[in-house]
């Protein structure tokens, strides 16, 4: 699905299935309610409305559970959605059903040059997308952009859950998606916990998540007010 030239129609359909399987297998909610949710009261706290960045949203869906979530909770949150790629962008605006994301297509490093902060930063499946010298600048970035935390959520690469996603998927293997195929070789590209704490900077740490997940989590020293930079 990183083929600019790919099949638009399985895209679409990709897209659409990542907000069926991500709150099935992603675990996104125990790490809102541990990481992220503290942050982001101690904002409210403070009388100022609580900011967030999705780092390579692809098309939106955790970037609103996680403003879903923080509304539930009573926390005024605006939520920064972020891609490179523009028919990412446009997918997830598309189909936004009022959560008020703020989705842009632009690079994190643009942000660090533009002087915008959050109080959280996260990341969903981008990890395992990095060379080395990609990974080494999203986690530097990230902890420029945050003055509160961020968590980078990805797969934990095990033969166990290439095995289970093989079987779990058998229904799509002749769908007109990707969701099979690159979930399959994203599973192989995945870090285990020990190579990704080995390429982790100071600051950072590897926190173990269920079903097959691992977490590069960076707390601000000496949390500030964010800035965001649309109003």
């Amino acid at each position: 699905m990183d083929d600019p030239a790919c099949d638009p129609v399985a895209l679409d359909n990709t897209y659409r299935l990542f907000g069926v399987i991500n709150p099935l297998v992603a675990s996104w909610r125990p790490v809102y309610r541990r990481f992220l949710r503290p942050v982001l009261r101690q904002a409210a706290r403070e009388g100022r409305v609580a900011t967030v960045l999705d780092v390579g949203c692809g098309g939106g869906d955790v970037a609103r559970a996680v403003s879903r979530w923080a509304a539930r909770d009573g926390v005024v949150t605006r939520v920064t959605a972020i891609d490179p790629d523009e028919r990412a962008i446009r997918w997830a605006r598309a189909h936004d059903r009022g959560a008020g994301i703020d989705y842009r297509a632009v690079a994190s490093g643009e942000l660090v040059a533009a002087g915008e902060r959050f109080d959280a930063v996260l990341s969903n499946h981008l990890l395992h997308h990095l060379g080395a010298s990609g990974l080494a600048a999203v986690l530097e970035d990230s902890r420029a952009l945050t003055t509160g935390v961020a968590v980078h959520n990805d797969l934990r690469r095990s033969r166990a859950a290439w095995v289970l996603y093989w079987l779990g998927t058998l229904p799509l293997a002749r769908a007109r998606t990707f969701v099979r195929f690159d979930g399959l070789l994203s599973i192989r590209r995945s870090h285990t916990p020990s190579e990704l704490a080995a390429a982790l900077p100071p600051g950072w740490r590897v926190v173990r998540q269920r079903f097959f997940r691992l977490l590069a989590v960076h707390t601000a020293r000496n949390p500030a007010p964010a800035r965001a930079g649309r109003d």
